[in-house]
Formats: structure tokens, C-alpha cells, sequence
């Protein structure tokens, strides 16, 4: 359904240096930079892609919105958490954990407030 998901960014070496890390925690690779000074990540199939806003105007994060990365276990979302709070990103939410859902889940906010979310479904017991 998605092509990729675009979010806006107030200072994109401060991002670089986030998601460079978040994605390196899950086997990903530093992000590709356009001639706009774009970060482009793409993994697993997916695209994230990182940009001053096109208006000119501050970077804001959605309220209510999440983005979600499927993680292979939970110690994969567990290194992927880590890495975000090392790297300039605020832990929220609950800790990282399974929920009443079966999911295995790990919430962040990115240096410019973006809410992101680590998934992974697991087995049924």
C-alpha cells in the first residue's frame, strides 16, 4: 500500500546520526543523501526517507501518529531501542515488552518528536 514514509527533520545531521544508528542496531545501512540533502533509508523493503520541510517553515511532529518497524525478535527491537536513546531519542510509553496483544513492542520519540514504534509479533503459545 505505502511507497515510503517521509518526515521532517529541523536538523538533519542530528537525524543522520539517529537513524544512521537506529537502523545500524537492526542490520541496516547509513542513509543515502540526495542533492536536496535528503536522508533516504531504505530496508527491508521499506523506504524512510528524512527532509527539511519543502515550506521553509519548522519541522513538527504528528500528534497521534506513529511509524512502525517490524523487527525479527525482540531482542532485535530491544538493540534498536537502545541505540535510539543513545542517540539523542526520548524512550516513552511503556517499556519495551510484550503487550496483552501478543506483540512485542518498543516506543520512541526521534530528536524532532516523531513517534516511532519497534514491532514484533510473536509466536503463539
Amino acid at each position: 500500500m505505502f511507497s515510503h514514509v517521509m518526515i521532517g527533520s529541523n536538523d538533519i545531521a542530528r537525524s543522520k546520526k539517529f537513524y544512521d544508528a537506529l537502523f545500524g542496531a537492526v542490520g541496516g545501512k547509513p542513509a543515502a543523501q540526495d542533492a536536496k540533502g535528503r536522508l533516504i533509508y531504505a530496508h527491508n523493503g521499506g523506504l524512510l526517507m528524512v527532509s527539511k520541510p519543502i515550506d521553509g517553515k519548522p519541522a513538527t511532529s504528528a500528534n497521534g501518529g506513529t511509524i512502525g518497524f517490524t523487527m525479527a525478535n525482540p531482542e532485535q527491537a530491544d538493540a534498536w531501542h537502545k541505540a535510539g536513546v543513545a542517540n539523542g531519542g526520548t524512550a516513552i510509553e511503556d517499556p519495551p515488552g510484550v503487550r496483552p496483544s501478543g506483540t512485542y513492542l518498543a516506543y520512541l520519540r526521534d530528536p524532532d518528536g516523531n513517534k516511532l514504534c519497534a514491532l514484533c509479533r510473536m509466536p503463539a503459545a
